[in-house]
């Protein structure tokens, strides 16, 4: 029996490593040359304290008070020296990815299609090396380099985890070096290097009710997430607001309806800004968030668009008095994807 625990560093680094039955964090990180912080590996001195935000796991009771109080193991703090998980665990690491000497990941894949969706959105499916399956968190992003340039593009998976080929929707930015390169140059074959996963925008342990905002090509990461979630089930409601500015801007809705068919929790609603459109529902996604899929404020919250959308959703929420229990977001400019930080 073995564990796959994602190790989060605070420069948005994500590892993954296999933990054994019965081994500590701390013991699979070092085995896979992955050096946590410790200095004593015996639950003494704290160093090696994380927070560990999915999973199960035993701590035992041979650690002492000063290196993790009864509180802070309350609120999911833990000590990997002495963290010994029983399922899949996702865990924070309060420092730099390259302090453990370690780094993201770097493979090569190759274009397995591109097409253009609308005038707004390209879809682009990439077959990894050897069969690779890429383990990254729903949500995550990662870097694909320019052919021909020094430069890289940052982009979220819409596919879920773990499979051989990754796709992404990603923006038509006019005049856009990526953009340019996928619409003009971009053929099945062609060769892309790729560094990832990266972020810390990614789906959380459902445990409530989740309302999911997605801006134009901000529907990327949530393709991921809903994917996840038909593959493990959810009995919660899920519903998701999906805003665009023209009515042949709306893509992959034949995915959300065979997402709809096969999660029976999941409902999602789109609108569109443009005023000459004939859509049901016109405006911005502030103006269709109902009370019924806001729980009164028992909800986690999912938000991934361009900066505008994202602050008028803050100060959407600031005006209505509307306290999600969580509230996760992440914003894009044209030349950043949505997982890059704005």
């Amino acid at each position: 029996m073995s564990y796959t625990i994602a190790l989060n560093f605070e420069d948005g680094v994500t590892r993954f490593i296999g933990c054994k039955e019965g081994e500590t964090v701390l013991d699979a990180a070092y085995r896979q040359k992955v050096n946590l912080p410790m200095d004593c590996s015996d639950g003494v001195c704290g160093t090696c304290k994380g927070h560990c935000e999915q999973g199960t796991f035993d701590l035992g009771d041979e650690y002492l008070d000063e290196a993790l109080s009864d509180e802070e193991a309350a609120e999911g703090q833990v000590l990997t020296c002495q963290m010994v998980p029983s399922t899949d665990c996702v865990i924070q690491v309060p420092v730099a990815s390259t302090l453990c000497k370690t780094a993201v990941g770097r493979l090569e894949g190759t274009v397995a299609e591109v097409e253009q969706l609308s005038e707004d959105s390209i879809e682009l499916a990439i077959d990894l090396d050897d069969g690779a399956e890429l383990a990254f968190l729903p949500g995550q992003y990662l870097h694909i380099g320019v052919p021909g340039t020094d430069a890289h593009r940052s982009y979220s998976f819409s596919s879920r985890p773990g499979e051989t080929r990754t796709t992404f929707l990603i923006r038509n930015v006019p005049g856009g070096l990526m953009s340019g390169y996928l619409t003009d140059q971009c053929k099945p074959g062609e060769r892309l290097e790729l560094t990832g996963p990266m972020g810390s925008f990614y789906l959380r342990e459902i445990t409530r009710p989740v309302l999911m905002l997605a801006g134009g090509t901000g529907l990327a990461p949530f393709l991921s997430m809903l994917e996840q979630l038909v593959e493990k089930g959810c009995d919660q409601p899920i519903h998701l607001i999906y805003g665009v500015n023209k009515d042949d801007h709306l893509v992959k809705t034949d995915a959300l309806d065979a997402i709809r068919q096969r999660l029976p929790s999941f409902t999602y609603a789109t609108v569109v800004v443009d005023e000459a459109s004939e859509h049901p529902r016109k405006g911005y996604v502030t103006h269709h968030m109902e009370a019924e899929v806001l729980h009164d404020g028992d909800v986690d919250v999912y938000l991934c668009g361009p900066p505008p959308m994202v602050d008028a959703v803050l100060k959407h929420f600031d005006e209505q008095g509307i306290a999600p229990q969580s509230f996760h977001y992440e914003k894009f400019t044209p030349n950043q994807a949505p997982g890059e930080a704005a």
